[in-house]
Parts: C-alpha cells; structure tokens; sequence
C-alpha cells in the first residue's frame, strides 16, 4: 500500500512540476521580467519545499535509502565523474547549439530561460551558482532518485529512463525544438550515469556542471544571444 501511494504521489508531483516549469517558461515570451528568476525568494522558496516533499516521498516508500540512490561509496570518484561528465556534455552542446541557430534561426532555440537568470554583479555571480544547487538537486530527486531508484521496483528501470527524459525535454519546449532534444538527450545522460552509480550525488555534480558552465558560456556571449533574439 505504502509502495502504491509513493507510486501515485511521484508520478503526480512529476508531471506537475513538468507543467510548472513548462508555462513558467512561456510565459517569459509574454511578459518582460526586471529582476533574475534564479534569485525570486518565492521561487527558491519553492524549490526548498520541493525538496523536503522529495524526501518525505523517499520515505513514506518504505525503500532502503540506497535504492533511491541517497548513499555513497566513493564520493570522490562519484563528483569526479560528474564534473568530467558535465564538463565534456556541456562543450559538446555548445558547437552544436551556435550552429542550429545560425542554421535555422530562432524559431530553433529560445534563449530566454538563459538571458533571464544571467548574473548582471560580482553579488548575483556568487548568489544565482548558490541559486543553481536547490535547482539542479530538485529535478534529480524527482527525475532520477524517486523516478529511477523508486519506482524501478515495479517498472522497468530503462522505460523509466526513457519515459523520463522525454517528459524532461518536453517542459523545456518553450525553449524550442533544440531545447526539447537537448534537455531530453542530458536528462537521458543523468539517467544511465544513475543506473550505473546509483547514488544521488554523481547526477547532481554533473547537472550543477552542465549549468553552471553553461551560465559561464552564456555571459561571454551575452550580446549575441540579445541581438540574436532581438534584445538591446
């Protein structure tokens, strides 16, 4: 019974954080926001409480905690391969990014999630990466240690995986049809590198990765995503 309800309440809370982030994201398209989304106290707030409600899910499971991937073995070899990963994930969507957009143009790509969580000062270059660590550990909790670990006790591990990663591409299609793929392809990545550590902490150094480099690139290259997407 136990095992059910964790069942019915993960997948709930999954596809509502999915259409959460899905409109957030649109509705960047219709309103100009004046400050950075990373630094929002509700959205933080928020993202807090998602994690306690990650954990209080965990539990009511009934699942030893490393099933759901909340031990570790070797920490060091776990963050080493999640930095190497990101690291070698991120650089290798960056050529291919700037080369769809000049390809296709912006009906490819939105680079409005990204130019909206740039820090503009020295105090949000060290407040957004903090921002960062609840952001990524949210989604790997959901996607990842309560998708996978959890629920692979009653379905396959690798359709979850599958099924997963196209959910997550999907709430980044406000993004455009390179989000959708990219984010589908990296949360595909996280998933396999989950299946073959099972532990929280490889997934979570190698999203944080992928997005703080990701926030590095995006501000060297600032003023070409604004003309790019018609901003001042």
């Amino acid at each position: 019974m136990r095992l059910t309800v964790f069942a019915a309440a993960t997948l709930a809370l999954i596809v509502a954080i999915a259409y959460i982030t899905y409109r957030s994201a649109q509705l960047l398209k219709e309103i100009e926001i004046p400050f950075n989304l990373m630094l929002s106290p509700v959205e933080n707030g928020f993202r807090l409480l998602l994690i306690l409600l990650c954990v209080a899910l965990g539990r009511l499971s009934g699942l030893p905690p490393g099933r759901l991937g909340w031990s570790v073995e070797s920490p060091a070899i776990d963050i080493v391969i999640g930095l190497v990963l990101g690291t070698v994930v991120q650089f290798a969507l960056h050529p291919v990014t700037r080369w769809a957009v000049v390809r296709f143009g912006k009906w490819v790509y939105s680079p409005l999630v990204i130019l909206n969580i740039l820090p503009e000062t020295r105090r949000q270059w060290v407040l957004v990466p903090l921002a960062l660590v609840p952001a990524a550990l949210v989604e790997e909790l959901l996607f990842r240690s309560l998708l996978l670990g959890g629920l692979s006790v009653l379905w396959p591990a690798i359709a979850l995986a599958i099924s997963g990663s196209l959910l997550f591409g999907i709430m980044h299609a406000p993004q455009g049809p390179l989000g959708i793929i990219a984010t589908g392809v990296v949360g595909f990545l996280l998933s396999l590198l989950f299946l073959w550590r099972w532990t929280l902490l490889s997934v979570f150094v190698m999203h944080y990765t992928i997005n703080l480099l990701q926030l590095v690139r995006a501000s060297r290259e600032r003023e070409w995503l604004q003309r790019y997407w018609g901003r001042d």
